[in-house]
């Protein structure tokens, strides 16, 4: 009942306002009972130069993961929401380091937006993204790590694992290649 009381004192006063804001005509006079039909507001559209888009073709798109001593390169093999959410936060800069003698791993600074994104099976040679633990990592050996939903396929690389130890004990910068 107190919405409906404050709905209508809103609409009163909304209509005096209008009202005494219209340009009125000797021959129609306003009448504050009847609501003044109101035309809805314009939608604002951002200049031609200033519109940003995803972009509409990720799959083959080069990152390159920078250390002071190396860089590796992941070739993204994926069009799925976290893979574009993932492109979105770049550049980025994140610490590497190793996990379980089976993967080189580095936490994003938030979790991926990932819905709709098929698990995997990883193999040597894949970055994932862990949704469970919100980190990605370099697969490698992949040996008895079976398909996951939690296990989201980025993309491949093709450096070696000393080569991904290399990216460890420094910060990494994360970039699109151009």
């Amino acid at each position: 009942m107190r919405e409906r009381i404050l709905a209508a004192t809103a609409a009163a006063l909304l209509v005096a306002a209008l009202a005494s804001c219209a340009q009125t005509s000797s021959a129609a006079p306003v009448d504050a009972s009847t609501p003044t039909p109101v035309s809805p507001p314009a939608t604002p559209t951002a200049p031609a130069s200033a519109e940003q888009s995803a972009p509409t073709e990720v799959v083959g798109t080069v990152v390159r993961f920078t250390s002071d001593r190396t860089s590796v390169d992941v070739t993204i093999g994926e069009d799925n929401p976290a893979v574009r959410d993932f492109l979105a936060m770049l550049p980025l800069e994140l610490t590497v380091e190793e996990f379980a003698g089976a993967e080189k791993i580095a936490y994003l600074p938030r979790e991926l937006s990932y819905e709709g994104s098929p698990g995997s099976d990883p193999e040597d040679g894949d970055l994932i993204y862990y949704t469970s633990w919100g980190n990605l990592g370099f697969y490698y050996d992949a040996t008895g790590i079976g398909y996951s939903d939690a296990t989201l396929h980025l993309g491949t690389y093709s450096a070696t694992e000393e080569q991904l130890s290399l990216l460890e004990g420094s910060p990494v910068t994360i970039a699109i290649v151009d």
